[in-house]
């Protein structure tokens, strides 16, 4: 039993969604694409799952955020992939892939074949079993990856109320499911070991902003230590967490976010692996010329910092998803992915954006007493990175023109001193000039070539047409 498709998405997540609204964009057949995905609903927007959908009052369900109301562009439910022609092959496993053969063999013996296939396989989540601990499977302990497990923290999150959650991990799914929790009315403390939250990418002053709101809404920080073990009753439920430092704290529930890992493991042996994801180049393309990645699962070029990088964050994979299918559909025109890494949340009534990277030295602005302020990263002489909290829109954009530009910083003190005002100048001037391109033969190669050039060339050439008509007609009548 088998198929043949000519372009199969394998992942159901963000990227799935948005590569098949490019495909159809681009005009492809009816028949033509397939996505197969272990969930057994359509692509949506996952960022929903720990926001809107955790929330105890007008929650969103289903189908409110299905792909791509999260970039503001049509809501692809099931009826709109109907009317396209495209196959859906939902709830089901890929168990093996052959990218020398094209074929993919699902769990339940069905061979999918391909002529290109994208992988949006995403990433699964850590499970504390990898950490040495033991209680994954207990009835009152949650992971937030999918729908499934979107819908089980809400179960167990109604069943709690005014209880005690113990979160474990101070990071985006950390921070953002305590912010739920409160919303909730559960009391809620968090543990990590880092010295703060968010601390791949916060810096002790944005993070200790942040904490102190958490602390006004009731939260409680253990920083510095980790899970240990759980006491678990006959039932299967946690009734209590021990930390390495000793500590012994009551819980009715707890949540899990202690980082991710790329679902690679199908391609292992068969395609270039790169920081923990598959290697593509800046047309997505893998190893295999057939074969691309997208989303969380790839490892791509990031021209602005001049090195691969694997990014997980929603607007990555609906980005390199894009790109992935605007190269498969038209190669010559498409140029290699630019892209600027992104990152946002909103909790609380708290939102911020980050744009670039968080390396060198950090130049921090605003009001920290307030609800405006943000910071700059600057490396060899350059901005590289910058963040803002409770920006306007116009702000916003400033700081992430501003990244991309990557202009000179030569006194750190005067860029503290312009704070945001740096980036709304650097925003608003004009781009420079572009200097001639230079053929390698050494000619100056002006471009663009604007339209009356040729425009003149083609009056040119037919007035010279019409007169050598004339002329011959003139020289037979002689």
């Amino acid at each position: 039993m088998g198929r043949a498709i000519t372009y199969v998405i394998l992942g159901g997540g963000v990227a799935a969604g948005y590569a098949a609204l490019e495909f159809t964009k681009r005009g492809i057949s009816h028949g033509e694409l397939c996505i197969i995905s272990e969930e057994p609903v359509v692509p949506y927007e996952r960022p929903a799952l720990s926001k809107g959908f955790l929330l105890p009052e007008a929650p969103s369900r289903l189908p409110s955020f299905h792909t791509c109301v999260g970039a503001n562009e049509e809501r692809l439910t099931p009826k709109w992939y109907k009317e396209h022609g495209i196959e859906l092959v939902l709830g089901t496993r890929v168990k093996s892939a052959d990218v020398r053969r094209k074929t993919l063999l699902t769990a339940t013996g069905e061979t999918i074949s391909y002529k290109i296939l994208i992988i949006a396989t995403g990433a699964r989540a850590l499970q504390l079993e990898e950490f040495g601990v033991a209680g994954s499977d207990a009835e009152n302990v949650c992971y937030l990856r999918d729908l499934a497990d979107a819908t089980r923290l809400v179960d167990v999150m109604k069943s709690c109320t005014g209880g005690n959650a113990v979160v474990i991990g101070g990071g985006y799914i950390g921070m953002e499911c305590a912010a739920s929790l409160v919303i909730n009315k559960i009391n809620v403390t968090m543990v990590f070991p880092e010295a703060h939250c968010m601390a791949r990418l916060f810096t002790p002053k944005i993070a200790s902003y942040y904490e102190d709101y958490y602390k006004s809404k009731g939260v409680k920080f253990i920083k510095g230590t980790a899970l240990s073990s759980f006491d678990i009753d006959d039932s299967g439920k946690v009734t209590a967490v021990t930390l390495r430092d000793g500590n012994r704290l009551p819980a009715d529930m707890v949540v899990v976010g202690i980082g991710i890992r790329p679902n690679t493991g199908l391609f292992e042996g068969q395609l270039t692996l790169e920081k923990g994801g598959i290697k593509v180049n800046g047309w997505m393309q893998s190893s295999n010329s057939s074969v691309y990645a997208v989303g969380d699962v790839a490892a791509f070029p990031v021209k602005l910092f001049g090195e691969t990088r694997r990014l997980e964050h929603v607007d990555s994979a609906r980005k390199s998803a894009r790109h992935a299918v605007t190269a498969i559909m038209e190669p010559a025109k498409t140029s290699e992915f630019d892209y600027l890494p992104f990152f946002y949340s909103r909790v609380f009534t708290l939102s911020w954006q980050f744009y670039g990277d968080s390396v060198g030295e950090v130049v921090h602005y605003g009001d920290f007493s307030g609800s405006t302020f943000g910071a700059y990263w600057v490396s060899k002489g350059q901005l590289v990175g910058s963040f803002l909290e409770g920006g306007t829109k116009e702000e916003y954009e400033a700081i992430a023109k501003a990244t991309k530009l990557k202009p000179d910083v030569e006194d750190l003190a005067e860029l503290e001193r312009q704070g945001l005002g740096f980036a709304l100048a650097v925003s608003r001037k004009p781009p420079p000039s572009q200097p001639p391109e230079v053929s390698s033969s050494g000619l100056n190669l002006q471009k663009p070539m604007y339209a009356w050039h040729a425009t003149a060339g083609v009056i040119v050439a037919a007035s010279v047409a019409v007169f050598a008509y004339w002329y011959g007609r003139r020289r037979r009548r002689w």
